[in-house]
C-alpha cells in the first residue's frame, strides 16, 4: 500500500490514499488520475453540482469489481464538507446528502473512489422543484448513439416548436441524454416534478407514435431490442442521472460530454458512433477549445409549456398534414431561439412526423 499524500487545496488539508491504484483495468487508468481528471474539470463541473444533493457511486476495487451507492454523507467526512438534510418517503428517515459545492469537497469524493457522480435534478433549497427536464435516450441492441441521435433531434424539433433550447450530452456510456433548462425557482414560477415528469412522459409518448419502429416509451426490457427508450422516468426527486463532465465506470475512461447539435447531425450523417464518444484526455481538451457546452442548462430560465399546449401543437399537426406540415418543420421555419453562450450554431432537422 502506497504512502498517503498529504495536499492542500483552497486552505483545506486532505489525506489522498493510493493513488496509484489502478481503477480502470483496461485502460491502466489509476485513482491518481480520477483525482486529476476531478481537479481539472472543477471549474466547469463544480457548478453543476452546487447545492444539489450529491449521490455517489463508489468502486472502491475499480471498475471491474463489486460497486455501491451512498446517498448519506459518511461520517467520516471533514468538518468542512456540507451536507444538506432531505427526508426520504422510501427510507422514512432523513438522509444528509453531500454537496459538491467547491474544489476542496469535490477533491475528497474522487479520493473517496466515487467514479460516477449522480446529482439531483433539483436543488437542496427547493428540493421539490427541479430546474430543468432529461430525456436519458437509452439504445436497445444492435442500435446504438447513432440512432439515439436521430431520436434526439426530434426531441429538439419538439422543444424548438414551443422556443425552449435543448442542450445534449452523451450519456458517456451507450446513450445521449437531452437537457431542457428551466431554472424557474421563485415561488410564482416553480415546476414541480409532477408537472415535468407528465410533460416529459407525453412527449416520450408521441415520439413512439410517429415513429413506433424506432422509438418506445415503455422500460420493459422486452419492447427494446433494436429500439430507443426515451426514459422520461428520471424527471423524478427521488431519481438522479449522471452528471455532466462526471466519469463512467466503462472498461475506458470515457465521460459524459456535452456536445453541439452539429456534432450530434455529423454522427447520424455519417453513422460514426465514435464521434461521439469522448474520454478524460478528450474532454479536458475540449473545454480548454470550446469552453462549458453546457452553462446554459445551469443559468438559461425557461417556462415549461402546458400539456395542453403540446396536444392542441399534435392536433395542428394531424390537421396539416396532407401538406406536409410537421411540429418539427415549423419549428425549422420560425426563427431559433438566441443562443446565449454556447459557441457553435444549431442547424434544424425537419422530421416528417405521422398523423396521431
Amino acid at each position: 500500500m502506497s504512502v498517503p499524500t498529504i495536499v492542500e487545496v483552497q486552505g483545506r488539508k486532505l489525506k489522498l490514499t493510493n493513488l496509484d491504484k489502478v481503477l480502470y483495468p483496461a485502460a491502466g487508468f489509476t485513482k491518481g488520475q480520477v483525482v486529476d481528471y476531478y481537479v481539472r474539470i472543477a471549474p466547469v463541473l463544480v457548478p453543476h453540482l452546487a447545492g444539489r444533493p450529491l449521490t455517489m457511486k463508489r468502486y472502491p476495487e475499480g471498475v471491474d469489481h463489486e460497486y455501491f451507492f451512498e446517498k448519506n454523507a459518511p461520517m467520516h467526512r471533514p468538518d468542512w464538507v456540507k451536507t444538506a438534510p432531505v427526508w426520504s418517503e422510501g427510507n422514512h428517515r432523513t438522509i444528509h446528502f453531500i454537496l459538491a459545492n467547491d474544489l476542496p469537497t469535490l477533491t475528497w469524493i474522487a479520493n473517496l473512489a466515487s467514479i460516477e457522480l449522480h446529482p439531483s435534478l433539483s436543488l437542496a433549497s427547493d428540493i421539490a422543484a427541479p430546474t430543468m427536464i432529461v430525456f436519458d435516450l437509452d439504445p436497445g441492441p444492435p442500435a446504438n448513439i447513432v440512432q439515439c441521435a436521430q431520436v434526439g433531434l426530434w426531441v429538439r424539433a419538439i422543444f424548438d416548436h414551443f422556443g425552449l433550447q435543448s442542450f445534449p450530452k452523451t450519456s458517456g456510456s451507450k446513450g445521449l441524454q437531452i437537457y431542457i433548462p428551466l431554472n424557474t425557482v421563485p415561488l410564482n414560477t416553480k415546476t414541480s416534478y409532477e408537472q415535468t415528469k407528465s410533460f416529459a412522459h407525453a412527449i416520450a409518448r408521441l415520439l413512439e407514435q410517429e415513429h413506433p419502429d424506432l422509438v418506445v416509451s415503455d422500460m420493459k426490457k422486452a419492447v427494446r431490442t433494436n429500439k430507443i427508450f426515451v426514459d422520461w422516468s428520471q424527471n423524478d426527486q427521488h431519481k438522479t442521472t449522471i452528471s455532466v463532465y462526471s466519469l463512467r465506470a466503462r472498461e475506458r475512461p470515457t465521460v459524459s460530454t456535452p456536445v453541439t447539435w452539429d456534432e450530434v447531425e455529423q454522427a447520424l450523417k455519417k453513422k460514426d458512433a465514435a464521434r461521439l464518444v469522448f474520454e478524460a484526455k478528450d474532454v479536458l481538451a475540449r473545454v480548454e477549445k470550446m469552453g462549458n457546452l453546457f452553462e446554459p442548462v445551469q443559468k438559461l430560465k425557461q417556462k415549461l409549456p402546458q400539456l395542453a399546449g403540446l396536444a392542441a401543437a399534435s392536433e395542428k399537426e394531424a390537421k396539416e398534414e396532407d401538406e406536409g406540415v410537421s411540429i418539427a418543420a415549423e419549428s425549422e421555419a420560425r426563427p431559433r431561439p438566441k443562443k446565449t453562450t454556447t459557441k457553435t450554431k444549431a442547424k434544424s432537422a425537419a422530421v416528417k412526423r405521422r398523423k396521431l
